[in-house]
C-alpha cells in the first residue's frame, strides 16, 4: 500500500538536533543567543530594520495592534474568511472589527475596505491567506491617504513578495511558526516593523515591561519565545528559499495536472509572490466537499477545509456587541467550496500525480 500523503506535516530540518543540543549544553533556555539569531533570520525574512520574536502567532497579532494605538473606541477593518486568531486579537484589545468581504483572490477587497471606513477607524488587517499575499500597494495608499496603521496577518506567508517587497514590511507584521507552518517551531510568533519607537517598546513590553532588569517602564506582560524553539525554527529560515521554491514547482504540476476537471484553480495575481502553505482550490458547486474528502482520504491522501465556515457565521461572533459586517457573498461561497491539497515541500512528482489523479476521480 503507498504511504498516506499528508497535509502539511511538520518538518525537522537537518542541523536541528545540534542546535538543541548547544541550548541545552548553556543551560539558557530564555532570551539568549539562539532567540537573537531567531530574529536575524526573520529581519531577513521580512526584509525589515526589526523582528521581534515572542510566544505565538495570535500573541504577535493582539501586541502589534495594541502598539500601533488600536483599543476600545476604536475600530479594525479585516476579512471573515480566517482563522479565528485574527479577530481575537482585536477584541483583546478591546477594539471593534469589521469585517469586508474579499475578492476573487479570496484576499481583503480594497474597494470594499476604502469603503468601509468610518470615524472609529484606525487600522486594516490584511490577511496573506494561503500564503498569498494581499494587493498591499492598494492597501497602503488607502491606509496612508486616511491616516490608518496597517497591521499584516502574515501568518501563513513566510517569504511572500509583492512587486519585489516582502509581506511584514508594508507595515507591522505578524507571524505564526506554529508546527504546521512553512517555517515550524512548535509554537512561536514574530513581529516586524521598520519603526524603531514601536520595536523598542514592543521589547519590553514582551518582558513585564522591562527595558532591563526592574526597570519597569511600561504595563507589559509575558509573551517571551524560548531558546529551544527558536533553534528548531532556525534551519527552516535558513532553507526558506528553497522551500519556497519546491512549494512553487509543486503547486505549479497541480495546476497543469488539474487543469479542464472544472475545479476552479488557485492563481497569482502579477507581481505577486505566492509561497503556498496551502493550495486550495473551489470545488464545483453540484459537488459534494465531504464526500471528495472521504475518496481522498480512501485514497490515502489528507486534505483540509480552511475555512468551513466565515468566522460571521459563528453565534460568538454574529451577536458579539464589537463585531459588525458588511455583506460578504465571495468569501461565503469560498467556505462552502474550498479544499485544500498537499502541496508541501517534501513531496515528489509520484505524489503530486497522485493527489491530482485521485481529486479527478473523486468529482
Amino acid at each position: 500500500m503507498s504511504e498516506r500523503i499528508r497535509l502539511n506535516p511538520p518538518w525537522i530540518a537537518p542541523g536541528t538536533e545540534r542546535l538543541v543540543a548547544q541550548v541545552l549544553a548553556s543551560g539558557r533556555l530564555a532570551q539568549g543567543p539562539m532567540i537573537e539569531r531567531f530574529e536575524e533570520l526573520c529581519r531577513s525574512m521580512a526584509d525589515t530594520t526589526h523582528a521581534i520574536a515572542v510566544a505565538n502567532g495570535t500573541v504577535s497579532l493582539e501586541a502589534a495592534l495594541a502598539g500601533v494605538g488600536i483599543g476600545p473606541g476604536t475600530e479594525v477593518i479585516t476579512s471573515p474568511f480566517t482563522f479565528v486568531a485574527t479577530a481575537n486579537s482585536v477584541l483583546r484589545t478591546g477594539a471593534n472589527v469589521r469585517f469586508v468581504d474579499v475578492g476573487e483572490d479570496l484576499t481583503i477587497d480594497t474597494d470594499r475596505v476604502h469603503n468601509a471606513i468610518g470615524e472609529r477607524t484606525r487600522a486594516i488587517i490584511p490577511v496573506h491567506l494561503y500564503g498569498l499575499p494581499a494587493n498591499m500597494p492598494l492597501l497602503v495608499e488607502i491606509a496612508e491617504s486616511r491616516g490608518l496603521a496597517i497591521v499584516e496577518d502574515a501568518a501563513q506567508a513566510h517569504g511572500a513578495e509583492v512587486g519585489g517587497r516582502r509581506v511584514g514590511g508594508f507595515g507591522v507584521g505578524s507571524f505564526s511558526f506554529y508546527a504546521t507552518k512553512n517555517v515550524g517551531a512548535g509554537e512561536g510568533g514574530v513581529i516586524t516593523t521598520n519603526d524603531d519607537d514601536l520595536a523598542s517598546r514592543l521589547r519590553a513590553f514582551r518582558n513585564q515591561g522591562m527595558r532591563g532588569r526592574y526597570e519597569y517602564e511600561q504595563i507589559g506582560t509575558n509573551i517571551r519565545f524560548n531558546e529551544l524553539a527558536a533553534a528548531v525554527a532556525i534551519p527552516q529560515l535558513e532553507s526558506l528559499d528553497e522551500i519556497v521554491a519546491l512549494r512553487n514547482e509543486h503547486a505549479g504540476r497541480l495546476s497543469e495536472l488539474l487543469e479542464g476537471s472544472g475545479i476552479i484553480l488557485p492563481s497569482v495575481p502579477q507581481a505577486r509572490r505566492h509561497v503556498w502553505h496551502q493550495y486550495t482550490v473551489l470545488l464545483p458547486e453540484e459537488v459534494e466537499r465531504d464526500s471528495i474528502g472521504k475518496a481522498m482520504d480512501d485514497a490515502g491522501i489528507d486534505v483540509g477545509v480552511y475555512y468551513p465556515r466565515l468566522l460571521t457565521d459563528y453565534e460568538v461572533m454574529a451577536r458579539h456587541p464589537r463585531v459588525t459586517s458588511d455583506e460578504t457573498p465571495v468569501a461565503a461561497d469560498a467556505a462552502r467550496r474550498c479544499l485544500s491539497l498537499p502541496v508541501h515541500h517534501r513531496l515528489d512528482d509520484g505524489d503530486i500525480q497522485r493527489i491530482a489523479h485521485a481529486l479527478t476521480a473523486a468529482i
